[in-house]
């Protein structure tokens, strides 16, 4: 054990000794941990964001919308529609769903209230909405099946439409114009955020009936957000609104789906799938800083082994043995990797830090293994690259070592 912490001290005094160097040999090890930890902290950061998202989006939420598939199978299919009828089929036909809420996507309308305007998007929905989506409505009511069926005048307005339009929560009640018609806001929803800079908050919900009334080109393009009755019952609830859908449009078993239908999982998965991108491209930066950082070690420490050749002609010749100097370094060249790690935490850190300060970036997380990691790459390298140094020291012969000039 004292031969070991005098191994380590020893270490020190010769990195100390000659710092600057030291310093410049690690550069490649530095590069390669900061890199593992901001890439890795900037990564989690952005998985945990996604994951919220989507779990604000709604639980065990699907989405289904019509879409002309690619290549020329989707040219040979007719007229791509999705309408009323098979909304109310699904609703009737897949038992594996809880709720399920039409949606209509017209293009952005222009709101106005007193002397004030705005453009802004909206969106028709039914009642089950709110709860499908978990996006609540903090003021006033929601939608009522009344207000769907019998095509109400009502909406509810995002909480960034208020902040541009600088109302408060006493807009409820009142009337606006909306596409110039005369609409009474009956709720505020909740604050939602942002995702990615775009804002969530800022919508106007109105009946979808409404909607279809207002823009009844939009009639057979209607797409629609489902919730499964549990997380397990997901698959199953995306399989029967593909059978129901398929045998609806009258698609044989050659041809694809004339619509397309997402679930959480499968937006997750794509978001993953990134992520290993991101981690392939972490991976190539890392060898090259790793391969860079253990040349410049194993180069160093081979003048070391030079420049001390009469000192371990001396160790030896006074006893000491080659695993002895094998061992002595060794911890030189792992002390030497593990201050350019020690180095890469610190500015992993400090980068992360300041990553997290840009109003656009999501809350970099740096988990620990990360920092492991870290420290395992830098002592990983230094034994690697230090054994070759270390030998070619541990196989000197005493007498040629002390000639040496």
């Amino acid at each position: 054990m004292r031969i070991a912490l005098a191994n380590v001290w020893n270490a020190f005094e010769q990195l100390w000794a000659h710092r600057f160097r030291s310093l410049l040999t690690v550069l490649g090890i530095v590069i390669a941990v900061t890199s593992t930890i901001t890439v890795v902290g900037v990564v989690q950061g952005f998985t945990r964001y996604v994951a919220e998202f989507l779990q604000g989006l709604g639980t065990n939420a699907m989405w289904v919308w019509p879409e002309r598939p690619g290549g020329e199978a989707g040219k040979r299919l007719g007229r791509i529609v999705l309408d009323e009828r098979d909304i109310a089929a699904i609703e009737d036909g897949c038992p594996a769903l809880r709720r399920i809420s039409p949606l209509v996507k017209p293009p952005d309308a222009l709101l106005q209230y007193g002397r004030d305007e705005l453009r802004v998007p909206v969106e028709g929905a039914s009642a089950p909405y709110h709860a499908i989506r978990n996006f609540h409505v903090a003021i006033g009511r929601p939608f009522s099946i009344v207000d769907v069926e019998e095509r109400h005048h009502v909406c509810i307005l995002g909480r960034e439409v208020l902040r541009k339009l600088n109302l408060d929560e006493g807009v409820v009640g009142q009337t606006i114009l909306l596409a110039g018609r005369r609409f009474q806001v009956i709720g505020v929803l909740e604050e939602k955020g942002s995702f990615f800079g775009n804002s969530q908050d800022n919508l106007v919900l109105i009946p979808y009936t409404m909607a279809l009334k207002m823009y009844p080109a939009l009639q057979r393009k209607i797409a629609m957000t489902a919730q499964a009755t549990s997380e397990l019952a997901v698959p199953e609830a995306r399989a029967q609104i593909v059978n129901l859908l398929r045998r609806r449009h009258r698609l044989d078993a050659y041809q694809p789906n004339d619509f397309n239908i997402v679930t959480q999982d499968e937006i997750l998965e794509a978001f993953n799938s990134l992520s290993l991108v991101a981690t392939a491209v972490l991976a190539g930066i890392v060898g090259v800083s790793l391969l860079v950082g253990g040349i410049g070690i194993m180069n160093v420490m081979l003048v070391s082994v030079t420049e001390r050749t009469r000192e371990i002609g001396l160790r030896k010749a006074v006893g000491a043995r080659r695993r002895d100097i094998l061992l002595q370094f060794l911890i030189e060249a792992v002390f030497l990797s593990l201050l350019g790690g020690a180095l890469g935490i610190g500015l992993g850190y400090a980068m992360s830090a300041l990553a997290s300060l840009h109003p656009q970036m999501v809350n970099v997380v740096i988990p620990w293994w990360a920092v492991a990691l870290g420290f395992g790459i830098s002592t990983g390298t230094g034994v690697v690259f230090g054994l070759v140094p270390a030998i070619k020291a541990a196989l000197l012969n005493p007498i040629d070592a002390l000639r040496h000039e």
